[in-house]
Parts: C-alpha cells; sequence; structure tokens
C-alpha cells in the first residue's frame, strides 16, 4: 500500500511519521525549509514529554517525483486544494483513493447523500468545480482530523494532542478502502473508525470552527476567554443555532447541545484558534471553508443566517485590509 500524504505540515507531517516509524510505505509532498530538512535529516517527532524521534522518509515539492499512490490524503488548507488539483495529477491512478482531511465543509458533500440535492456543487469551497472535475467525488473518502500539533522547527513535528482520524464514505458504507486504510493507520498507532455517519462528526466539528475561529480572530481572544464572555459566548451561540437548523434540515444528528461544545471550547484552555493564529503570521486564513461554506448552506436550504452573515461581513474584511484573503 502506498500512501501519499499532500500537505505534510503539522497534521500532515504527525501522520507522515507515525505511518513511516511503522514501516508504511508513505512520502510526503512539502514546501520550504521543512521540505529541505526533511530531505536532509529526516522528520523527527516530539510526542509529549519525550525525545525526538527521527525517521527517514521520502519527500518532494514535486507530485511526478513520486508516482503513483493507493492513497492520496490530503492536509492542506482548504482554500489552498483547488490550485494544486493539476500538481497531484501523477499521484492518481484509476483506483487511487482521495482522503479529504481538511477543514470546514467538503467539496464533496453533496455526493452519495441522496435526496434532491445530490450532486450539488458548492462555490465556496470548489469554485469553478476544480476538485470535483479534477479528483472527482467518487475517489474521496472522507476524513475528520482531530489532532493538534505543530511544526516547532523545519522538519520536526511537536504533537500537542489527539490521535483520532475518523473515516467515512460518502455513502456511508464501511468499503474495503476504508478498512484497509483504518487498518494502516491503526498498525501505526493512531485511531482511525470508518464511521456510518461521518457527516454528523464533520458538523461538530465544524460548529466549533465556524464559531470560535472568526471572532477569535476578530477580538484576539483565546478560548477559554471567549466561550465564558458574556457576550462572545451568545455571539458563538446564535452562529451554532443557524448552524444546527441547517444542518438537521440535511438529515444530520448532533450528539450534544450548543451549551455542551462551548463548555468544551472552554475546557480547552488558553488556545488560540488556527485562523488567530493565521492572522498573526499573515497566513490567508480558512475563512470559506469554516464560515462561507456554512451560510451558502444556508441559501440552498432556504434558512436564514443572520449572526454567520454578520460576523462573516466582519471577519473577511479584517482579512483584506492585510491581504489574507
Amino acid at each position: 500500500m502506498k500512501i501519499c500524504i499532500f500537505g505534510a505540515g503539522a497534521i500532515g507531517g504527525y501522520m507522515g511519521a507515525k505511518l513511516a516509524l511503522a514501516g508504511a510505505d508513505v512520502s510526503l509532498v512539502a514546501r520550504g525549509p521543512h521540505l529541505e530538512a526533511i530531505q536532509s535529516k529526516g522528520l523527527s517527532l516530539i510526542e509529549g514529554s519525550g525525545d525526538a524521534v527521527t525517521v527517514p522518509v521520502r519527500a518532494s515539492a514535486n507530485p511526478a517525483d513520486l508516482g503513483p499512490q493507493d492513497y492520496v490524503i490530503v492536509t492542506l488548507k482548504a482554500h489552498s486544494v483547488p490550485a494544486v488539483v493539476g500538481a497531484m495529477q501523477p499521484l492518481i491512478r484509476n483506483n487511487t483513493t482521495i482522503v479529504s482531511g481538511v477543514n470546514g465543509v467538503p467539496w464533496w458533500y453533496f455526493h452519495k447523500i441522496g435526496g434532491p440535492l445530490e450532486g450539488t456543487r458548492l462555490r465556496s469551497v470548489d469554485p469553478g468545480n476544480v476538485q470535483w472535475d479534477g479528483l472527482g467525488p467518487d475517489r474521496v473518502l472522507g476524513c475528520v482530523v482531530y489532532p493538534a500539533a505543530e511544526v516547532s522547527t523545519p522538519g520536526t513535528i511537536r504533537h500537542v494532542e489527539g490521535n483520532r482520524f475518523s473515516l467515512g464514505e460518502p455513502d456511508g458504507t464501511k468499503s474495503d478502502r476504508a478498512v484497509a486504510l483504518s487498518q494502516a493507520l491503526q498498525a501505526a498507532g493512531l485511531k482511525a473508525p470508518v464511521r456510518p455517519r461521518l457527516r454528523d462528526e464533520i458538523w461538530v466539528k465544524l460548529w466549533g470552527n465556524l464559531s470560535f475561529n472568526p471572532i477569535s480572530a476578530l477580538t484576539h481572544a483565546t478560548l477559554d476567554v471567549l466561550c465564558t464572555d458574556p457576550g462572545a459566548r451568545d455571539v458563538a451561540r446564535r452562529m451554532m443555532l443557524e448552524a444546527q437548523a441547517i444542518a438537521e434540515s440535511l438529515g444530520v444528528v448532533f450528539p450534544i447541545d450548543v451549551e455542551r461544545r462551548i463548555d468544551g471550547g472552554a475546557a480547552v484552555g488558553a488556545h488560540r484558534t488556527s485562523m488567530l493564529q493565521d492572522l498573526d503570521a499573515r497566513r490567508p486564513m480558512e475563512i470559506d471553508a469554516l464560515i462561507g461554506s456554512v451560510q451558502e448552506l444556508g441559501k440552498i436550504v432556504g434558512l436564514p443566517t443572520p449572526t454567520i452573515d454578520t460576523v462573516l461581513a466582519l471577519v473577511a474584511l479584517r482579512a483584506r485590509v492585510d491581504g489574507l484573503y
């Protein structure tokens, strides 16, 4: 089984290191000083209070160097994917599975969902249908990413918490390809359950990302602060309730309520969300995948999103002012 991780930053690097340490045939697509360090010294992983463990792994900025793969696991930021669909083609053959480990509403969301919305395309996350046409939804295996990690120095991944990568077919079946990848990830010490209702998990994670990320980018507050400040908590609650109504109209079942989800955010502590980190580092922000996509879904199902609309307008302007959107 040949596995390529496309976008071997923090999360992709963590997964790649775990797979390589377990002896899997894994390769990485990376770039810049991080790639140079991996090529010259190997990929290093720090877990907990332990020392760094280094493993040699094949890595390149050019996917053509790596050849066709059985699985291509995409761990880029959502807005970065359309631009690299062309570059990904040398990795793809007839039976290649594309594993979509990207935050937000995935571009394939309405593939094999059934009903009147079957095959609906989402402009906010796949402008011009680049991914739908260039990758093909039949290749896709969904993935919800839970670990937190960081690139502490080029070539070195520091694992912060979590080791679960939930997998799921768009049609909810327990396919051979999903089971095979699950077994490979489990052999590497990762949790990789195959879920029949992956969209439910997508929404529970998105619930927090949709609200906590833009509020933190606008206020610079950490999770513990924004989830306990009465005003910010109320804004988050309103955004989440609007999103819940949309999701439930699409058949999603939420296992917890809004208050528990916000309390869970508060319990994380003084964490700076990914959108706030991107703002501070002057990196493009995942606005469309995390917020714009939910606004678009609201329009598709005919439900209003007044709070989401307001926060989206503000955080989009905040990003544009700094050239990050």
